[in-house]
């Protein structure tokens, strides 16, 4: 026999909004020892790697949730005019 939830989607929903602000939480200050980190070992390509990774996966997620209202490509410009 299945056990039926009692949770509500919206319910659901604030719990996954609240767990994503927290991983972005999280995600600031990982960022900040991999800097420290990389600080410490400037010639190391590796470090740079890990956020080209980190930095697609971000582009690939702000284009899911914005419901096709935004391309990676669309993403990768508002990127490049910042620069």
């Amino acid at each position: 026999m299945r056990k039926r939830t009692t949770t509500t989607a919206a319910e659901t929903y604030a719990a996954r909004r609240n767990d994503i602000a927290r991983l972005l939480d999280v995600l600031q200050m990982e960022l900040d020892r991999h800097a420290q980190e990389a600080k410490a070992d400037p010639k190391n390509w590796g470090r740079t790697g890990d956020l080209d990774l980190v930095r697609s996966n971000l582009i690939d997620t702000v284009a899911f949730i914005s419901g096709a209202k935004m391309e990676r490509e669309d993403v990768e410009r508002f990127l490049a005019e910042a620069e």
